[in-house]
């Protein structure tokens, strides 16, 4: 194994998969996992780890060196779009969602490996020891590494550790993005569908801060510099 990735709060796994495609040892942690019956899964060379864990008590689950951290801590009490809903849930709710957020950080940064941690526009920006994103991406800016992202979901990139934003490579011939995230239909596992990480911005990521045997000006990320990153700020 050429090291090891951690995701927190990662139900499916899309955000690490092209790591165990490339021989690391990957680990998917979220309180959804089973407690007692861990799964593992083997993608190309390595493997997928998924377990149960709540980020503010999980502990380093391997021997390995930790070679990048993948955060995204639920959204549901602090995204933007549930802001109707903010004062009926009070100060308790949104306690707990720091709580979590702040934990995903410290993990991060002692982790001594790049990281990013994820969330939809909301609150967070405006707390001032958390400030505003280091970037800002939509899935359909990834989308010519895979089609099906090809929608609108503006998402906030908080990062460290050396962490390295890909450029876009989006899609132009599938045409005008569509919203399909604020149309989805109410239902039980309407949270987990929104918050699904798009393959194709996990591929991107993989390329800029994994894949470093490529040459610079063979990554596909650096063949895309007409497109401007969104950066914060």
């Amino acid at each position: 194994m050429q090291g090891a990735v951690i995701s927190l709060c990662d139900l499916t796994g899309h955000m690490v998969e092209p790591w165990a495609e490339a021989g690391y040892e990957c680990w998917c942690v979220d309180i959804q996992h089973s407690i007692r019956v861990p799964r593992q899964e083997r993608v190309g060379t390595g493997v997928i780890n998924y377990v149960w864990g709540d980020i503010r008590s999980f502990k380093k689950p391997t021997s390995l060196p930790i070679a990048f951290v993948i955060i995204q801590t639920p959204c549901t009490d602090v995204a933007g779009c549930g802001a109707r809903d903010f004062a009926i849930k009070g100060g308790s709710l949104l306690r707990d969602a720091l709580a979590l957020f702040e934990a995903g950080q410290q993990i991060g940064s002692w982790s001594g490996a790049p990281w990013l941690q994820e969330n939809p526009v909301g609150v967070l920006s405006s707390i001032p020891h958390i400030g505003p994103p280091d970037y800002y991406f939509h899935p359909w800016q990834y989308a010519g590494l895979c089609a099906d992202d090809n929608y609108t979901k503006k998402t906030c990139i908080w990062a460290g550790n050396g962490f390295v934003m890909p450029a876009p490579c989006p899609a132009p011939h599938l045409g005008w993005a569509d919203d399909r995230i604020h149309k989805a239909t109410p239902a039980d596992d309407r949270g987990d569908v929104r918050s699904m990480a798009p393959r194709g911005f996990a591929r991107a990521v993989f390329r800029a801060n994994g894949d470093r045997s490529w040459p610079a000006w063979a990554r596909p990320e650096t063949q895309q510099l007409e497109f401007s990153i969104m950066a914060a700020g």
